[in-house]
């Protein structure tokens, strides 16, 4: 039997009406359908004949085994089905997708990919800022908090870079993230907190370094959530709507 294909895709960050055109049409071709845990459950009405499986992987929750994910992609491409692996977000950025492309072509099976809007790229259109706005940065910089080993980012050399700083997965070491970044850089940075990018339970926090993780537990702020931090951050105030929270 000659061998299906697997379509590697990201959703975005949780609104239906940012799918690309290219991923509505991969999703009414699947006949196997992979969701990740952030993936809207709606977002299987757009593939109505697909065998729908939750894989979901959630920091700090019962996961299902990425080698199992991986397993069952490989399982139903090589039985001629077309697979779609549909993640939240940019389906490269922090998704196992380097993992699984490997996996997948070891066992000669067609890898396709469809980008999605990250979760970064939202919550700066949330907060109504350019994060790459030279007035204020050199550019922008992509990190996790949870690192595979365990062990925290090089904060030291994130702060001297002048770029922007996009923290994933940091809610639950918000406060190791803090004091990294504080080892670094001024109390006065601005720092904003967006929860739920592009969702109807969106909410925005601006604040300061200095007062970031107080202020996000004080407002009741967790995981799935983006952490902001660098000059053009503070741009914010300026284009903020009245549903974001403010510290002064």
């Amino acid at each position: 039997m000659k061998p299906g294909r697997v379509i590697l895709m990201g959703a975005g960050p949780g609104d239906p009406d940012l799918l690309t055109r290219k991923a509505v049409r991969a999703l009414l071709s699947a006949d196997v359908l992979l969701l990740d845990e952030l993936v809207p459950p709606d977002i299987a009405e757009l593939a109505p004949r697909a065998r729908v499986l939750r894989v979901g992987k959630r920091g700090g929750c019962r996961s299902t085994p990425q080698p199992f994910i991986q397993r069952l992609m490989r399982r139903y491409a090589l039985q001629g089905r077309t697979v779609v692996r549909v993640k939240g977000g940019e389906a490269l950025m922090f998704g196992r997708a380097g993992e699984e492309i490997a996996f997948l072509e070891a066992a000669g099976i067609e890898v396709e990919l469809i980008n999605g809007i990250s979760a970064g790229m939202a919550a700066a259109a949330a907060l109504g800022i350019s994060l790459t706005h030279r007035d204020h940065c050199h550019g922008v910089s992509f990190v996790t908090a949870h690192t595979q080993d365990g062990a925290q980012p090089d904060w030291q050399a994130l702060a001297r870079s002048r770029t922007t700083l996009v923290i994933y997965m940091g809610m639950q070491r918000i406060e190791q993230v803090q004091a990294g970044l504080l080892a670094h850089l001024p109390a006065s940075t601005p720092a904003a907190v967006v929860q739920w990018a592009s969702t109807p339970h969106e909410t925005r926090l601006a604040t300061r370094l200095g007062q970031l993780a107080d202020d996000a537990r004080g407002a009741g702020l967790g995981s799935p959530a983006i952490i902001l931090v660098g000059d053009a951050i503070g741009l914010a105030r300026a284009h903020a709507a009245p549903a974001m929270r403010h510290s002064a």
